[in-house]
């Protein structure tokens, strides 16, 4: 139903961290994506099976990526109008949407090669910009967005869009059609997970 953030663009920033094997310079940014992205290798380029690989890359992605505050922001000013047992429920059920969306071809990604190229301070956060190599594919340009105390992966910019700006225009769009009504929004994310067992 949702597009919840470009599989392409999506996994290859989480790959991208995955096989982070140097920066441009020291930064708490890049040293994030190194230490994010080591941890996150060992799992990626191992023989284990993909549900294997899912399970142990989970907990690194609700520890270094800001789930909470990235679905927040996709549901814009409707958060502010959803009750607290509707945020709740929105919350959880995006966190399984956008966990999914990560972890289900990330055993598709082997011989990957990536580098950090530059860091850029934004008002969002440090803009941490790396290209991305896979085998036989275009080489792809990717900017991860660093942001808060510890540091988080708060945005990714791939094609030159901003995936939380996307997936907000979406849920907008969808709750302008359905009255603003949060309810509606949950039942649809929660047909995409049932669909997606």
């Amino acid at each position: 139903m949702f597009n919840v953030f470009s599989r392409r663009t999506v996994l290859g920033a989480v790959v991208s961290l995955a096989v982070a094997t140097g920066a441009a310079h020291a930064s708490t940014a890049t040293d994030f994506v190194n230490s994010f992205g080591g941890r996150l290798a060992t799992v990626v380029n191992s023989g284990k099976s993909l549900d294997e690989k899912k399970k142990e890359v989970l907990p690194l992605l609700k520890e270094n990526v800001d789930i909470t505050g990235i679905g927040r922001y996709c549901l814009g000013k409707y958060w502010r109008t959803a009750t607290p047992a509707q945020r709740d429920k929105y919350i959880s059920l995006f966190d399984q949407v956008l966990v999914n969306t990560i972890t289900d071809q990330i055993g598709n990604y082997q011989g990957v090669s990536f580098r950090v190229t530059t860091t850029t301070s934004t008002p969002e956060g440090e803009r941490v910009n790396a290209l991305i190599d896979r085998p036989g594919q275009p080489e792809v340009n990717m900017q991860l967005i660093i942001g808060g105390n510890p540091p988080k992966v708060v945005d990714m910019y791939g094609e030159g869009a901003s995936l939380r700006m996307n997936q907000r225009g979406d849920y907008s769009s969808y709750l302008a059609r359905h009255n603003g009504d949060v309810d509606a929004l949950n039942a649809a994310l929660e047909r995409q997970l049932t669909h997606h067992q």
